[in-house]
């Protein structure tokens, strides 16, 4: 089973992550959270194992300060899910999902390095 890398097509940081794979001959999936969303209990469960949904939004992107402020403060799991499903580039990209379930956002060189031990 591979890695699966969750995030856009268009994304600079996820095609830095989707050629760092391809260099370093790592094989993964990818899938499109946009045309693909993620279930609601996925994301739930991602938010769980980074610390917090805080982890997984992206707060310093043009899409989360283009929210109306009433939008900026969730208070409950189905609110913050909602809220993804609404507006899905506010995932930090990219999401890895580790074959035994273990969850990382961002890209980074010695990051991913450390998270596929090259």
């Amino acid at each position: 089973m591979n890695p699966v890398l969750y995030g856009l097509p268009n994304c600079d940081t996820c095609r830095k992550a989707r050629n760092w794979l391809g260099r370093f001959e790592v094989a993964h999936d990818f899938v499109d959270y946009r045309a693909n969303p993620v279930p609601a209990a996925t994301l739930k469960g991602w938010a769980a194992q980074l610390g917090g949904w805080e982890k997984l939004v992206n707060k310093s992107s043009t899409t989360w300060r283009n929210l109306l402020p009433q939008r900026k403060n969730p208070g409950s799991d189905p609110e913050w899910t909602l809220l993804l499903k609404e507006y899905p580039a506010l995932i930090r990209r990219p999401v890895v999902v580790q074959p035994d379930g273990t969850v990382s956002v961002g890209f980074t060189d010695n990051g991913f390095k450390k998270l596929f031990g090259r």
